[in-house]
C-alpha cells in the first residue's frame, strides 16, 4: 500500500494558486459573500498560511481582478482580417464567454466589491475599458481618432459593459440576440454621429465599403428596412 505525499510549493507557485482559487469563488457569487476561511479550505491550506501569502482579502480579491482584468482584455484581440462586422461580433462572443462563466464576479468587478474605492482595482478596470477602446480604433485602422469617433468607441464599450450587466440579471434575453443586437449597435452609434460630421461620414463609408450584405451590418440595414415603411412620416412645420 502506498500513500499519497503532497508536494509542497513555491512561494510564488502558491500565490498564483491562491489567486486561481480566490477568482473561481468570486466568479460564481460576490467577492464580498466570499470568505478567507472558504478560500483556505478550497486551496487545502490553513486560514493563516492565507495571510502569509497574502495580508488581507483585498490584497487577493485585487490579484484576484488582474488576473481577471487581463483576460477580459484579451477578449477584445482579434486578428484585423475580413469585415469588420464579423470581427465585432467575434469579440462580443468571447465577451459573453466572459460574463457568462464570471457572471457575479463580473458584476463585482464593475460595480464594486471588496475593492471598492481602491485606486488599483479601478485602475484595473479603466485598463479593461482602454484596452478595448484601443483595440476597436486599430480595426478601424485610425491612429489620430477625431473628437466623434472617441465618443462612439467609448459609448459603445460601455454600451457592452452595462447590457453585460443587465443581462446577468435574469438572462431573459437570448444572448446570442444581444451579441449581434451590439454590433448593430456600433454601427448605428456610427451612422448617427456620422450625419453630424463629415470626417466620420468618411470613416463610416470606409468601415462599410467591404462588408457583405449578409454580415451584422447588413443584417442591421435589412432590418431597418423592413421597419422603415411601417413608421409614420414626420411632421414637416
Amino acid at each position: 500500500m502506498t500513500t499519497g505525499v503532497r508536494r509542497r510549493m513555491g512561494v510564488d507557485e502558491r500565490r498564483q494558486q491562491l489567486i486561481g482559487v480566490a477568482l473561481e469563488l468570486f466568479s460564481h457569487r460576490s467577492p464580498d459573500d466570499v470568505s478567507i476561511d472558504e478560500i483556505a479550505a478550497a486551496a487545502g491550506i490553513s486560514r493563516p498560511l492565507v495571510y502569509h501569502y497574502f495580508p488581507g482579502k483585498q490584497s487577493l480579491y485585487e490579484a484576484a481582478l488582474r488576473r481577471a482584468a487581463d483576460e477580459l482584455a484579451g477578449r477584445f484581440m482579434e486578428p484585423h482580417e475580413g469585415p469588420l462586422g464579423a470581427r465585432l461580433l467575434r469579440v462580443m462572443g468571447r465577451f459573453f464567454d466572459f460574463v457568462d462563466d464570471h457572471g457575479p464576479g463580473f458584476s463585482a468587478l464593475m460595480r464594486g466589491g471588496p475593492a471598492v474605492g481602491s485606486s488599483t482595482a479601478n485602475a484595473m478596470i479603466d485598463e479593461v475599458r482602454n484596452a478595448a477602446y484601443l483595440q476597436i480604433l486599430a480595426h478601424l485602422n485610425v491612429q489620430q481618432p477625431p473628437a466623434r469617433l472617441q465618443l462612439v468607441v467609448r459609448s459603445w464599450v460601455s454600451l457592452a459593459e452595462s447590457t453585460a450587466l443587465i443581462w446577468l440579471d435574469g438572462r431573459r434575453i437570448p444572448r446570442g440576440e444581444l451579441e449581434l443586437q451590439l454590433v448593430h449597435d456600433f454601427a448605428a452609434l456610427a451612422a448617427v454621429s456620422a450625419a453630424y460630421d463629415q470626417e466620420m461620414a468618411a470613416i463610416l463609408l470606409r468601415m462599410l465599403a467591404e462588408e457583405p450584405a449578409d454580415g451584422p451590418f447588413g443584417d442591421l440595414v435589412s432590418r431597418l428596412t423592413t421597419l422603415l415603411p411601417g413608421l409614420p412620416a414626420p411632421r414637416v412645420g
